[in-house]
């Protein structure tokens, strides 16, 4: 029964009995207490319990009822509330949410400790604001720039720094800002700004901006690809022996360099670069000969191999045997390995 169907079958209770009790009893009943004196109809003393049950009755359902709905409400905000969470928790931020419930608090508890992962499959759920964010995360995992402001990504997270990768990837002029300034992104943003550079842009403008980041063998190579693509534009000689010195090229690097730079270099260019390096870094001087093979410079191949202990250059000491018993051989044919 409701509350309402309540008072009114009350009302229409004590309404009878009162009616009843005063048609054959009109007469009144005085009560005293304390020297003071009370006058009702007989009537009114039959229905005051009546009354009392009842106005305690209505102020306890109404407290109870206050009290559920207050829980339900409660109950309401925290399923709202909750909404929030998850999409905190797939955005990899912090979450700020407050909870009423205990049944609530505990669940957070729980997801507060487990990492989420969207993945890539099929997704759908009656919260359109969860089904947008999963959607988004996903293009973001798939490599898209997203810059729906409404994701409000936490800078720090695995998340935020994939779409930052992504924005690289998608803006070459953005890479040339974070080249500008590198000391404010992390070591693989600059490195990925720094290769789409120079897949990219002109020479000029790498040329510009390559000294601003610290280089490792893979950035290296692909500058000097870079270089070889534009021998006319291309690094200085002492700029190309100052960066295989800071990466410590090895004897096997240098050998690639080679193969890189004699593509597109005039010969007394390439020559003289390689003479330059096996004077300052020994073992450069491997590369150096090679390059003079490939030029068909026999005697100068002679001086370098007399300078050096005969244990030294031993496939190119076979080379030139080989060359001098009037065979031709190269050195990949030898299936030379530095």
């Amino acid at each position: 029964m409701g509350l309402k169907k309540y008072i009114v079958f009350s009302i229409l209770l004590i309404v009878l009995v009162f009616g009843y009790v005063f048609s054959i009893e009109p007469g009144e009943y005085k009560v005293t207490i304390l020297d003071v004196s009370l006058s009702l109809p007989i009537a009114i003393w039959i229905i005051m319990p009546l009354l009392i049950l009842f106005i305690g009755s209505v102020a306890h359902m109404m407290f109870y009822g206050f009290k559920s709905y207050l829980k339900y409400r409660a109950i309401a905000r925290d399923e709202e509330t909750i909404s929030e969470s998850i999409k905190a928790y797939l955005l990899q931020k912090a979450d700020k949410s407050t909870y009423k419930t205990k049944s609530f608090k505990n669940i957070t508890n729980i997801l507060s400790q487990i990492n989420f992962e969207v993945k890539d499959a099929p997704f759908t759920t009656s919260n359109e604001e969860i089904n947008k964010t999963v959607s988004l995360i996903k293009e973001i995992n798939a490599g898209k720039y997203i810059q729906d402001k409404s994701l409000k990504l936490e800078p720090s997270s695995k998340l935020a720094h994939q779409n930052l990768l992504n924005k690289v990837n998608a803006e070459v002029d953005f890479c040339v800002e974070i080249l500008k300034k590198p000391m404010n992104y992390s070591s693989d943003v600059v490195k990925q700004a720094f290769l789409n550079v120079v897949e990219e842009k002109s020479m000029t403008t790498v040329r510009k901006l390559y000294e601003n980041v610290t280089l490792d063998k893979e950035m290296g190579e692909k500058l000097f690809i870079k270089c070889s693509k534009n021998p006319e534009f291309t690094l200085p000689n002492e700029e190309i022996i100052k960066i295989t010195k800071n990466l410590e090229y090895d004897k096997n690097d240098f050998l690639q360099l080679a193969k890189i730079l004699k593509e597109s270099y005039q010969p007394d260019e390439i020559i003289s670069l390689f003479e330059e390096l096996s004077k300052q870094i020994d073992c450069s001087t491997e590369a150096y000969v090679y390059i003079l093979f490939e030029y068909e410079m026999i005697d100068t191949i002679r001086e370098v191999l007399s300078s050096h202990p005969d244990a030294d250059l031993m496939a190119f000491r076979a080379l030139i045997d080989l060359k001098d018993a009037g065979k031709q051989y190269s050195l990949e044919s030898l299936c030379y390995r530095s």
